[in-house]
């Protein structure tokens, strides 16, 4: 039993060095700078360790970029308490105090878009949960939507959202955070 437990707490301190080391390799170089070597490098692993705990090194990536994005959440035990404002600011903040990370989530989410693995459809799946949220945020704020009416206008925020993300990517001096709030503004 002492052997399984050792072995248990092993896995999980491993997992931790994994995930900061590739923590800090995104915050040094971006994307570019994160190769299965750097990250065996930096955490002191061998890359069979890696694998006994993640698919890929995108998967290592997208665990990090989800941490950082669920530490902005204003909501995070889904309890129903956060409003459209609340959600959009949380998208702010994740692109102004995690730049690094919010870049790379941008790249990753497009290319991997196009890909054919299993990224595809993780970032699906969280764009979906984004609408989901926003919609039950626009119907719980008092207006008279119907769901339909709440998900087609999450939709199109979301789209505001993450376009203007993808301009901020290609010219770094483009003012997000400003636009952001006008699109939310005008959509919201």
């Amino acid at each position: 039993m002492g052997t399984t437990l050792g072995r248990y707490r092993a896995g999980i301190e491993t997992e931790a060095r994994i995930i900061d080391a590739t923590r800090s390799l995104l915050a040094e170089g971006g994307l570019e700078g994160v190769t299965l070597n750097a990250i065996c490098d930096r955490a002191g692993v061998r890359s069979g360790s890696i694998y006994n705990l993640f698919d890929s090194k995108e998967a290592i990536v997208l665990h990090v970029v989800r941490e950082a994005i669920e530490a902005f959440d204003p909501d995070p035990m889904g309890e129903g308490t956060d409003t459209v404002d609340d959600l959009v600011s949380a998208y702010i903040r994740f692109f102004e105090e995690e730049p690094q990370l919010a870049r790379v989530y941008v790249l990753a989410a497009v290319s991997g878009g196009a890909s054919a693995n299993g990224a595809r459809q993780r970032f699906l799946r969280h764009h979906e949960r984004r609408v989901e949220r926003f919609a039950d945020a626009m119907q719980r704020s008092g207006r008279s939507v119907s769901p339909a009416e709440a998900t087609q206008q999450a939709e199109i925020l979301l789209g505001a959202l993450d376009g203007l993300a993808v301009r901020w990517v290609l010219d770094t001096d483009f003012a997000f955070a400003a636009s952001a709030k006008r699109a939310a503004e005008q959509l919201s």
